[in-house]
């Protein structure tokens, strides 16, 4: 099996096992599960923001321990402060080392809350809200078209905004009237292999009407002011910053390089 699959398969058994230790009705009882949800496509769109959807984010499966020093609170605070559009939070334990707990703990924010994890069942999006997520990840790789219309619209009966991952042209089909934003994410799931252009091709052929964001691989000020020309409105980014002793000054300086370079 290939990285994908071996996620999906350990996903599958670890939903079973926390649907018997927490019914959908405990979820509904969770503190932030009656609580309105921001507006991802709204805050991408803030001409406040950067547009960068800054990633809390202990490790991969691909690069290793990336960063088991930094705090939620500390990190995603200062995120807000210098600029964030929206901040995802990656809750996989297995393989990411992230916890739903790190969820509810970025809620100390005024910022859309992206629960980045692989769903592959409705209980999960339960569960995204009950911890405090507005916005979830639904990744084409891993689900088929209905899967993804049929998780979409539930997902937005319960109040939750919904970005769908897509890597291929096959994926385009995926794509549907509940779906909010689009992200093309520059690395393969199954060769975890980066080509930043990918995006590039397939920003052309997403519906003009959906908001896109640009996923994995930008690390540079000048990438975003590309990506920004060929029509991406977000811009996920996580290690490049967390790969840093203090994640958040390395984003205030990303964010104030980026502005100086947009009066040029």
């Amino acid at each position: 099996m290939n990285i994908l699959e071996t996620i999906i398969a350990k996903k599958k058994i670890e939903v079973v096992e926390r649907k018997l230790k927490h019914s959908v009705a405990d979820l509904e009882k969770g503190p932030f599960f009656k609580n309105e949800t921001l507006s991802f496509k709204e805050f991408l769109l803030r001409k406040d923001k950067t547009g960068i959807i800054a990633e809390f984010k202990r490790q991969s499966p691909s690069k290793g321990i990336i960063n088991n020093t930094s705090s939620v609170s500390e990190v995603t605070s200062d995120y807000v402060t210098y600029g964030a559009s929206a901040i995802s939070i990656l809750t996989d334990e297995a393989f990411f080392g992230g916890s739903l707990n790190d969820l509810s703990e970025a809620t100390i924010n005024d910022l859309p809350i992206l629960r980045k994890e692989f769903i592959i069942d409705e209980y999960q999006l339960v569960e995204s809200k009950a911890f405090g997520a507005d916005v979830i990840l639904l990744i084409a790789a891993c689900l088929s078209r209905e899967e993804v219309k049929n998780l979409s619209s539930f997902a937005h009966n319960i109040g939750l905004n919904v970005l769908l991952e897509i890597h291929n042209e096959q994926e385009l089909d995926h794509i549907c009237d509940d779906v909010d934003v689009i992200g093309i994410n520059n690395r393969d799931l199954k060769s975890f292999k980066v080509d930043l252009n990918h995006s590039i091709e397939l920003c052309k052929k997403i519906p003009a009407d959906k908001i896109k964001i640009s996923e994995s691989g930008i690390n540079e000020v000048s990438t975003i002011h590309f990506l920004k020309q060929n029509g991406f409105s977000g811009f996920l980014m996580g290690e490049k910053f967390m790969r840093e002793q203090n994640p958040g000054n390395a984003f205030r300086d990303f964010v104030k390089e980026l502005k100086e370079t947009s009066k040029i």
